[in-house]
């Protein structure tokens, strides 16, 4: 992609209405636009984070056995009321609206009432089971507040499985395989050192113990004590000496952090699907009720925590998993020779299949370097007419102050990796 055409502006100032940082820097570096509190547009920047980050989270679904669809944001009340989560007493984060005939209808802040019915035209027999499904939706929430820019929305972009299981053993294998997925996710996308697996209470979805996994920022909005030697921790909301000797904790061996929800894993067991009356025949011929599990990652709200956790002073730092380019060319000069090389190392590179941003604008050096720093790309080739003499090319991680002057054939080697 050529600066020159792609959708988007960096700005200097820091938008004044924002206090978030991963918003501020976001907006600065042209990767989302503020519609309202809570409400972002993600631009072609932002969206190539948020495919990138997907496509992490369906690879490792894919791989537990999980089979991707798409459902309605729209909500039938009666759903919600046998379950008793559409009441605002219950679940206070609905949106909810009218048909033009006046029949009620709730845009989805979750799915698991709406899929387990729609299982029932799906399973009758021990042999339709398990049934693993996925989606990555928008959801919208109601919040009170929203002051964490995308890391708390009130339209947000989630990904939420659902497992469909036979009976406890099988729902329990694959609560546990979905345990390790999420955290393969949390490790690819670079955060893997400062992620845990939190117990926490089920709120709005179960009387159960759920799994949370925060990850370790002060721009978090949960606080959680850590058990670094088991690797796992429990909410703040769970500190008490019951639910400790239940899990087995010790409180002294635990530390307090600052962190921020990324992703959420809830076991439903049977009482969801026995209200919903979603049941099978067993090999016997006897009816029984389906094990319901229920797993959530926010995929937005992950991209906003990876921009807060990576940036530094000048800008957005992202990993290279999740960056929309591999590498920021900056051209230097217009002379032919200046610009005849740059168009030509922009299509060896891009031949090699690696994603570079060229800066062919017609903007001051000292500009383009802080474009490329703002914008956090992971390296940062210059292209002038002293390296045309040198025939060299200047290399840069954005991570690092050292540039390295390297032949074209020497830079594919280094990034085609």
């Amino acid at each position: 992609m050529r600066l020159s055409q792609l959708f988007t502006k960096t700005r200097k100032q820091v938008p004044a209405d924002e206090t978030a940082r991963n918003a501020q820097l976001l907006i600065q570096a042209g990767f989302i636009h503020k519609e309202m509190a809570g409400v972002y547009a993600y631009l072609p920047l932002g969206l190539m984070v948020i495919d990138k980050i997907k496509a992490i989270v369906r690879a490792e679904m894919n791989l537990i056995g999980g089979q991707e669809l798409i459902m309605t944001s729209l909500q039938r009340p009666e759903l919600w009321q046998k379950t008793d989560r559409w009441s605002d007493d219950n679940v206070d984060v609905w949106f909810k609206t009218k048909l033009q005939n006046d029949t009620p209808i709730g845009l989805a802040w979750s799915h698991e009432e709406p899929i387990t019915d729609m299982m029932r035209n799906y399973v009758t027999s021990y042999r339709d089971l398990p049934i693993y499904v996925y989606q990555f939706q928008t959801k919208l929430r109601n919040e009170l507040r929203s002051k964490s820019g995308i890391m708390r929305g009130r339209e947000f972009v989630m990904k939420d499985l659902y497992s469909y299981s036979i009976d406890q053993a099988s729902h329990e294998a694959y609560y546990e395989s979905a345990k390790a997925a999420y955290m393969n996710v949390f490790r690819q996308v670079g955060l893997g050192d400062i992620t845990y697996m939190t117990y926490a209470s089920g709120g709005a979805f179960t009387k159960e113990f759920s799994h949370e996994f925060q990850t370790i920022t002060e721009a978090g909005e949960d606080i959680i004590y850590v058990d670094e030697t088991k690797n796992v921790a429990v909410n703040e909301e769970m500190m008490s000496d019951e639910s400790l000797a239940k899990l087995g904790l010790d409180k002294t061996a635990l530390v307090k952090h600052k962190a921020a929800e990324v992703g959420n894993i809830f076991s439903f067991g049977t009482d969801k699907t026995t209200t919903l009356d979603l049941t099978f025949t067993n090999e016997a011929g006897q009816q029984q009720p389906v094990y319901l599990g229920s797993y959530g990652i926010g995929i937005t709200r992950l991209m906003g925590v990876i921009a807060e956790h990576f940036a530094d002073s000048k800008g957005l730092v992202w990993p290279e998993a999740v960056a929309p380019f591999k590498v920021y060319m900056a051209r230097l000069d217009s002379s032919d020779e200046v610009i005849q090389a740059a168009d030509d190392m922009y299509s060896r590179l891009t031949g090699a299949g690696i994603a570079v941003l060229y800066d062919d604008r017609d903007e001051r050096p000292g500009q383009k370097f802080a474009d490329a720093d703002l914008m956090g790309i992971p390296y940062r080739l210059v292209i002038s007419a002293r390296t045309v003499a040198a025939n060299a090319f200047e290399l840069k991680p954005r991570t690092s102050d050292v540039t390295a002057n390297l032949s074209a054939q020497e830079i594919i080697n280094k990034l085609a990796v």
